[in-house]
């Protein structure tokens, strides 16, 4: 039920709300001298719009702008005291998969990211809250506890329910949604390699400012394409109007130059195409060397206009002229000269590749190319167009899907896995690295097991999702899931599954795991960030810096985020003088947290037999002082590749 006002009408809102009626390019959303955000009126923009000339004002240029932008940068570069703690009971496979669960806010996790994962991520696929005014979008403080601020900000009452969706009366509609997206997304960027790309879902209520950020961010040279995928082919009969079908996908690259982006496979009947066989029985189809269609004249690249000799019986093919073979010229169709698709230089190197054919019809030869169906760099797949139309993208597809592996209908509009894995067919390599930091019901890893499957790839992923509670009596919650995290974990558990009891690839490596990953406050205590705060009854604190609820593999995980240290490699634990030792990927970092003062010289020259990387111990396991500052010592002399570090 609504609340009444209580005071009496703003009349000068309500002038403004007439003004935008007649000039809505005057009126914005502004920051008050109280902080608080409300519509307002651009008045150099409303002078020119009553003025039959050009109205001096402030210097225009193009750009996108809201309040809170650079809040919103800020909160971005903004550093966080967090950590990312072992969940080994959640985990499917802990010690073997190379996958990752990270359980908690998504721009922390970016953030935590930022030293491990800085240009490594192939490709980065998100489908974010649209804005449709009944989703939530968060609302980002780092200067308190996140519980408290969620009370504060009123998105939570005190039972722990959010209360506030980013509604159309909100002035700060676009705003705050805006704010979230883009501090998220210049983290994101980081994280992409120099051949990456980025991927979003998005529907028309935000994709024009999705597209202006993701611009000033990713680059407006980098853009790929805006795809438009049907999603709901009957409509959305409660559309006003006009019932959508459709939502959209756009694609931006770290770098177009460098960009590897892929296509659809092909069809059976493409493949049939390929109806001819060489020497070595590999098929392969004739194309004409003949350029087509645009930049195909002569004058549009006069250095490939040059003559191709052909032997009439043999034809047997040479880029140097000899007596009494035929000189043949790309002539189009209507007589006029035209252009090779290759240079010479190019023609030269793969004549092998190059077939001469009588022409009946013209009475001359021409020359055609080898197109073989199977590439040195890859599969040989289809472009993607920029319509995405196929059963398999239906929503009611990703919806009952997550009904049939969870037993309950429980999340709503679920992205369908088809839609998915075309997506990750589109920027990802048999090998790559898939990050999601907006999981919900967890359908990008259920896409990248099934494509891992079908062809024996080794494809990875990282999925990010707040454990955000599900509604009081909602199905989700009737079914035992408390939270969409719960739900995202379990649809991938019911997933794994699912793919090994079908058939699959024989060269999979059937990993179907993941590894849980919460964030948490930092395992270091308060006073190991501000140990100059100490007074003398507090020392001994600072002899144990450690929260006394972590765990060892707590701690090492915070050490493999602070070294930059891969999260999903392999990782064994072994007893060496009765001191248990973390081996990460063999010798890539070895760690020991043992705390009980007994570290000595004998225990460090055994661990420097096994040459690691790197090793960290805990300050308080050293035996005394001077055992702590042999380590060094014994390392350089054992093993001088190994840094050593304590904590």
């Amino acid at each position: 039920m609504d609340k009444l006002k209580m005071h009496s009408p703003s009349l000068t809102q309500e002038n403004i709300a007439r003004i935008r009626d007649l000039f809505p390019g005057c009126v914005t959303e502004a920051k008050a001298e109280d902080g608080s955000v409300k519509l307002a009126v651009d008045f150099d923009q409303l002078r020119q719009e009553l003025s039959e000339s050009i109205v001096e004002g402030p210097q225009e240029r193009y750009q996108l702008n809201w309040p809170g932008k650079r809040e919103a940068l800020l909160t971005a570069n903004a550093p966080i005291a967090k950590t990312l703690r072992p969940c080994r009971e959640e985990s499917v496979d802990f010690d073997t998969t190379k996958n990752l669960f990270i359980e908690g806010d998504n721009l922390e996790a970016l953030k935590l990211l930022q030293e491990t994962y800085l240009g490594k991520v192939k490709m980065i696929y998100i489908d974010p809250p649209y804005n449709t005014g009944n989703d939530f979008v968060y609302e980002d403080d780092f200067s308190e506890n996140a519980e408290v601020f969620l009370r504060k900000s009123n998105q939570k009452d005190e039972e722990g329910n959010r209360l506030a969706a980013n509604t159309a009366a909100n002035g700060r509609f676009h705003s705050a949604w805006l704010s979230m997206i883009f501090a998220r997304l210049r983290l994101a960027r980081n994280l992409l390699s120099n051949d990456g790309v980025i991927a979003i879902s998005i529907d028309d209520n935000e994709s024009h400012n999705l597209k202006r950020v993701c611009d000033e961010i990713f680059g407006e040279e980098n853009f790929v394409a805006e795809c438009t995928v049907i999603s709901n082919p009957r409509g959305r009969q409660s559309d006003t109007y006009i019932a959508n079908v459709n939502d959209k996908l756009l694609v931006w690259a770290k770098d177009i130059q460098n960009a590897f982006i892929s296509g659809m496979p092909l069809s059976d009947e493409q493949r049939a195409e390929f109806n001819l066989e060489d020497n070595d029985g590999e098929p392969y189809r004739l194309l004409g060397l003949r350029q087509r269609g645009s930049a195909s004249n002569r004058e549009d690249r006069p250095d490939m206009f040059f003559p191709i000799f052909v032997c009439p019986e043999s034809k047997e093919i040479s880029l140097t002229e000899v007596a009494g073979w035929e000189a043949v010229f790309p002539r189009k169709s209507d007589g006029r000269d035209g252009r090779w698709m290759w240079g010479k230089d190019k023609c030269r190197k793969d004549i092998s590749r190059l077939v001469a054919r009588f022409i009946e019809r013209r009475g001359e030869h021409d020359i055609f190319v080898k197109d073989y169906l199977n590439r040195s760099d890859g599969e040989r797949t289809r472009k993607f167009k920029s319509l995405w139309d196929a059963n398999g993208y239906n929503n009611q597809v990703g919806t009952q899907e997550v009904k049939e592996l969870l037993g309950a209908d429980a999340m709503s509009f679920p992205k369908p896995r088809p839609l998915i894995e075309d997506i990750c067919r589109l920027g990802l390599r048999k090998n790559d690295l898939v990050l999601d930091f907006f999981a919900g019901s967890g359908t990008t890893a259920h896409a990248v097991l099934s494509l891992n499957a079908g062809d024996g790839g080794e494809r990875r992923f990282i999925m990010v999702q707040l454990p955000e509670p599900t509604p009081d009596g909602s199905v989700a919650r009737k079914a035992g899931f408390e939270t969409i995290s719960d739900i995202s974990q379990e649809r991938i558990r019911q997933a794994g599954k699912r793919v090994l009891a079908s058939d699959f690839s024989q060269n999979w490596s059937k990993d179907i795991g993941f590894r849980v990953l919460k964030i948490d406050t930092s395992n270091m205590a308060d006073v190991y960030y501000s140990p100059d705060s100490l007074n003398n009854t507090e020392l001994d604190l600072f002899v144990d810096n450690i929260k006394p609820e972590r765990t060892a593999e707590d701690l090492l995980f915070q050490v493999m985020l602070d070294w930059g240290v891969d999260l999903a490699l392999p990782i064994s634990k072994q007893s060496i003088q009765g001191k248990d030792v973390f081996f990460v990927d063999g010798n890539t970092l070895v760690a020991c947290f043992d705390a009980s003062g007994s570290i000595d010289e004998a225990f460090v020259k055994e661990l420097a037999k096994h040459e690691p990387l790197r090793v960290v111990f805990r300050d308080a396991g050293f035996k005394d002082s001077s055992v702590k500052i042999n380590v060094e010592q014994i390392f350089k002399l054992l093993s001088p590749i190994t840094e050593v570090k304590c904590i």
